[in-house]
């Protein structure tokens, strides 16, 4: 029957589990060395256990699919929180294992004793500990089913002599679960909802990461309503391409007409979104559509909570409703959101092959002209999440993802380590910014040592930039946020990286695409302006009074890059009198 840590490994295959991210260690060892023996899965070693969670979180977020991370005792599985809060929070299935100290040893003070199931309680949706042979194969099972139904953390805590001793029965054979239920709304919800729609004069649509497999629906609603479309930032790839209805995006990062649809709008409809910036939401008329019924409610008071899957919502509405004739909402916010953009664009445009420091925004926008149609970008929290947001165009076949829930600072070379491993041919981009790069640089060695093809594009402005604009907005004054002027690429290079270091805006183009086209990894460090910063489409009087008192800076406010050209081209489609 072998050893409790072969089962382990033997129901981590029966998973389809194909990796482990993790640093080697003591009560590590037993499950490490049954990894080496066992077919078809393999050790994904990285240089901090921080970065293997958040490899596993990019992983399952990528494939659906349980992804599995590991840390030996004490020290070693608490680096695993950081990625499991984001995995967490980010709902994707995860299976951390937590060694611990010989169970002998537990509750005396040991060398490196912690408690994990008390420290990983709040990060993760299922924490137990084996502390026999006789729990496993069965919790083993159970922590993996958790992750995959609940959609979020597990964590299996085991003392390391445990999983070194004889299994206590057969390890047997269990299928998991692939594919989740979809969620019907009640049929009296359903007429409820219909009747709110036919009953205000105008809708907004605001959209997402729950409107992922519903882009047809929204976009029939929409025409059926006459409503614009609006979108979170993890909304925005699902629901912003191929949307002659959009009008940008709402909250900190926003631009466009978002704000004003949802605040002008009789009706606001919320389709599979938490978003967490309440104050930017309309507080009277909402209605929320959501497979979560525990997230119904607590961002906005709602006229009505409907349960259920947002494709299959939409589906059994959409009968009920008449189309409607009259454009004069939707076609205004059109209008007003191409204005937004066309008023602002120009800040980032004029005068680029000359500016130095080089536009952060330029960069973006090259960057997402000269990279792949399914593209993967993984984007460090910060500034980088605002260039993001606002250059790269989604077109239904490119990912983005981020700790955009979490807001993890060192994010993007992690999700970017555990996206190629997902996906081998694929372009993946990290975007990162030198404060996220710096904080878990150790990375770029796990990039060498597996070889992976990422592209790291480093956003170099030398500073905190989004702290700056924290700093800005609140009236103080910028301190402690000095990065230095760091040569990345020069680390990369000695790290075994081909790396290139750009300050002459003109060479951009050309550094970035050779970089993408060449096979292997690469990193291209960029100086950018540390004054480019971002504020959202409506700030508060207190906010511009904290700019005041901030002064010196040139604050520059909504670059869109090509969303400006989606803009126009919606607008086009608005009928002339």
């Amino acid at each position: 029957m072998g050893s409790v840590a072969e089962q382990m490994v033997e129901v981590l295959r029966q998973a389809g589990v194909e990796r482990v991210y993790g640093v080697v260690g003591d009560s590590l060892n037993p499950v490490v060395d049954a990894i080496r023996r066992a077919e078809g899965i393999s050790w994904v070693h990285v240089r901090n256990e921080e970065a293997g969670a958040f490899a596993a979180a990019a992983e399952a977020e990528l494939t659906g699919r349980l992804a599995v991370c590991a840390g030996s005792c004490g020290p070693g599985n608490t680096h695993l929180v950081q990625g499991l809060y984001d995995a967490q929070r980010s709902g994707v299935p995860v299976l951390a294992l937590a060694s611990h100290i010989p169970s002998g040893q537990i509750g005396t003070g040991f060398f490196q004793e912690t408690h994990p199931e008390r420290v990983f309680t709040d990060c993760s949706g299922f924490c137990e500990t084996a502390s026999t042979p006789a729990q496993l194969p069965r919790l083993m099972r159970v922590a993996v089913q958790h992750a995959l139904g609940a959609r979020g953390v597990a964590v299996l805590a085991f003392p390391g002599d445990v999983a070194a001793l004889p299994a206590a029965g057969p390890t047997g054979s269990s299928s998991f679960l692939t594919e989740q239920a979809v969620a019907a709304p009640p049929w009296g919800q359903v007429r409820r909802l219909a009747e709110a729609l036919e009953s205000a004069a105008t809708v907004t649509l605001f959209c997402g990461a729950g409107c992922r497999d519903a882009h047809e629906e929204v976009m029939k609603l929409a025409a059926t309503l006459l409503a614009p479309v609006g979108h979170s930032l993890r909304g925005k790839e699902f629901i912003q391409f191929d949307n002659p209805y959009d009008v940008g995006m709402s909250g900190l990062l926003g631009y466009g007409a978002c704000h004003e649809a949802l605040h002008e709008a009789e009706l606001v409809l919320m389709l599979g979104t938490d978003f967490p910036y309440d104050s930017f939401l309309p507080t009277r008329r909402v209605i929320q559509v959501d497979h979560d019924a525990t997230r119904l409610g607590r961002r906005a008071p709602l006229e009505l909570a409907v349960h259920g899957d947002v494709s299959a919502t939409l589906r059994a509405v959409l009968p009920l409703l008449a189309q409607r004739s009259d454009r004069r909402f939707l076609d205004s916010a059109l209008a007003r959101h191409a204005k937004a953009l066309e008023t602002v664009v120009g800040a980032y445009t004029r005068d680029i092959e000359k500016h130095t420091p080089i536009h952060p925004e330029y960069v973006a926008s090259v960057l997402d002209d000269v990279a792949a149609d399914d593209a993967v970008f993984t984007v460090d929290t910060g500034m980088c999440n605002v260039w993001a947001a606002r250059y790269l165009t989604p077109n239904g076949r490119r990912r983005v993802i981020g700790s955009f829930l979490h807001g993890s600072m060192a994010n993007a070379l992690p999700h970017a380590i555990g996206a190629q491993l997902a996906f081998p041919g694929r372009q993946v981009i990290s975007m990162s910014g030198d404060g996220g790069l710096g904080m878990l640089l150790g990375e770029l060695l796990t990039v060498v040592k597996h070889r992976l093809p990422v592209k790291t594009v480093v956003f170099n402005n030398g500073a905190l930039g989004m702290i700056k604009l924290e700093m800005l907005v609140s009236g103080y004054p910028e301190w402690e946020i000095d990065n230095g002027d760091v040569d990345y690429a020069a680390i990369a290079r000695a790290a075994g990286i081909p790396a290139k270091r750009v300050t002459d805006p003109a060479r951009v183009r050309e550094v970035l695409a050779e970089a993408l086209e060449r096979p292997g990894p690469a990193l291209v460090d960029v100086v950018t302006d540390p004054n480019a910063l971002a504020v959202p489409p409506k700030i508060t009087a207190a906010q511009l009074r904290g700019f005041a008192l901030a002064a010196g800076r040139t604050v520059l406010s909504g670059g869109v890059g090509r969303m400006v050209e989606l803009a126009r081209s919606n607008l086009r489609n608005v009928p002339r009198p």
